[in-house]
């Protein structure tokens, strides 16, 4: 595989898919059927291939592997540049494993434009990858920017009775930010003259600047997390998306964020991010705190799971803006673990909405009488969402507070609040829909798990519990390249101010 344009491979054979569904012709049934398969089959390649990235990754070194580069715009000195690190190559993994398991929740619940559909996902899947691989600072705005365009589209033609609404309200959110961050980005262009990011993470640029700058990231990457008071976008957004819309947009997109954060404004602007440290603080324990009290306020399910993952992204902005081993290490992993989590949540909601055509708490108890395996799977991912010890909820959130409590322990005293508030919220929601008496006349009938919900949930709970058990197969990816990154941070600021808001 050594020779082989493999993170290229990755990227475009979903967009090969897409234009294989686009030329399918036929009866509509037909048309639809095909679609289904080549999606399904062209995502489980795709992943297979990004496998190869995990076993081929030389964990000792911190730099960037497989790395791809040709000519692009070379009058500006923009590239074609790919390639991954300890930071980016599960996130690439994520994104492909993820893909598949939403094409087989789509198989029954999408009846209507189900060709658009499956394209609309295969080129979603691209942009993803693409933006995490992305080594030219251009190349990786492109794929910034351009997923917006299927997800906008699979939330306002396939989503709820208030699609348009939300989608066009997730789309000018995220597109305003990210205004401000194509205008840092000719900045930092015009300033070093490159965009190359391996040479910018080197780069020197001046403190004053540094300020701007990260303000304009901030701007961007805040709202895609999404962080408060710029989360209201989030809650309109999974409530009308169609499930698999729901698992992608928050196993994937809302990583984009911390992900930014980390590749950007952490090596680039070290000063500034030292410095606006208390103000990420500030807003991420009002996170934690605020958005739980909300969950536990909803009676929605699909709302109740949207607040919970700004609380829980409230832990990943504390533990990237820590500064240390342990509280970044901790952001990476409770993002690859929410994604898996909340994207298998936003499934279980899926399958008794596909069944019952409604979302109401209320309107649910007891079918653990009924549905036994239903009820198995969502206990392990609720228990995981709470952070149970031996699932991967509780090693990122652990290692999180490990590293607030290094760099400040308010910090980490009011972010545990938000483990007990969780804990409050998920559970309160499986006692209402799980247990007690079965009075309904309609749920009376309903029916467990079929084969295809059971081979969708079967690789979601072995990750879960694989991520628990044994995390150090995650981490030994990830330590590298994130103790480059801090040791960078340290050497960067001045000695004297390398620990933010150190209160003890």
């Amino acid at each position: 595989m050594s020779d082989w344009p493999l993170l290229s491979l990755v990227i475009f054979l979903p967009l090969l898919g897409a234009a294989f569904i686009a030329i399918v012709r036929g009866e509509p049934e037909t048309v639809a059927r095909n679609a289904r398969a080549v999606a399904l089959w062209t995502s489980l390649l795709t992943f297979l291939l990004s496998i190869f990235i995990w076993t081929g990754f030389d964990k000792g070194n911190p730099g960037f592997q497989f790395v791809e580069r040709a000519e692009w715009l070379p009058g500006v000195n923009f590239t074609y540049h790919v390639g991954v690190d300890g930071i980016s190559a599960l996130f690439v993994l994520l994104s492909t494993f993820l893909t598949p398991l939403c094409v087989l929740a789509s198989w029954k619940a999408i009846q209507e434009r189900v060709k658009e559909y499956m394209i609309a996902f295969l080129v979603l899947e691209t942009l993803m990858v693409g933006m995490f691989a992305s080594l030219d600072f251009v190349l990786f705005y492109i794929f910034f920017e351009a997923v917006l365009i299927p997800m906008f589209l699979i939330i306002g033609i396939w989503g709820g009775p208030r699609r348009v609404y939300a989608a066009f309200k997730f789309f000018l959110y995220t597109l305003a930010g990210s205004v401000l961050m194509l205008l840092a980005l000719l900045a930092i262009y015009f300033q070093t003259g490159t965009t190359d990011i391996p040479t910018l993470l080197t780069a020197k640029i001046a403190p004053g600047l540094q300020t701007w700058l990260w303000l304009a990231f901030f701007a961007s990457f805040a709202v895609k997390i999404p962080m408060w008071p710029l989360h209201t976008w989030l809650p309109d957004a999974h409530v009308e998306a169609p499930t698999a819309g729901s698992v992608i947009l928050a196993g994937v997109l809302l990583k984009m964020g911390g992900y930014g954060f980390l590749r950007f404004s952490l090596p680039m602007l070290p000063d500034a991010s030292m410095y606006f440290a208390p103000l990420v603080f500030a807003l991420s324990v009002v996170a934690v705190i605020y958005t739980s009290l909300v969950a536990l306020a909803q009676s929605d399910m699909k709302k109740l799971i949207a607040y919970s993952s700004v609380a829980h992204m409230g832990f990943v902005t504390i533990g990237i803006f820590t500064f240390n081993t342990q509280g970044i290490e901790g952001a990476i992993f409770q993002m690859l673990s929410h994604g898996v989590v909340s994207g298998a949540l936003f499934l279980c909601v899926g399958v008794i909405y596909d069944r019952m055509h409604t979302r109401d708490i209320g309107r649910y108890g007891g079918l653990v009488h009924r549905m036994p395996l239903y009820a198995t799977v969502f206990m392990i991912f609720t228990m995981a969402s709470v952070g149970l010890p031996g699932t991967s909820g509780f090693v990122g959130e652990f290692m999180v507070l490990v590293g607030a409590y290094q760099a400040n322990t308010w910090v980490a005293l009011f972010a545990t609040t938000g483990l007990i508030l969780g804990a409050a919220y998920m559970l309160w929601l499986y006692r209402r829909v799980v247990f007690g008496p079965l009075t309904r006349d309609d749920l009376k009938t309903i029916l467990d798990l079929d084969a295809r919900e059971i081979a969708m949930f079967v690789p979601l709970i072995l990750v879960v519990l694989w991520m628990g058990i044994y995390p150090a197969s995650f981490l030994e990816v990830i330590h590298g390249s994130v103790a480059s990154l801090v040791d960078h941070y340290h050497a960067s600021v001045a000695p004297a101010s390398a620990a933010p808001g150190a209160v003890r």
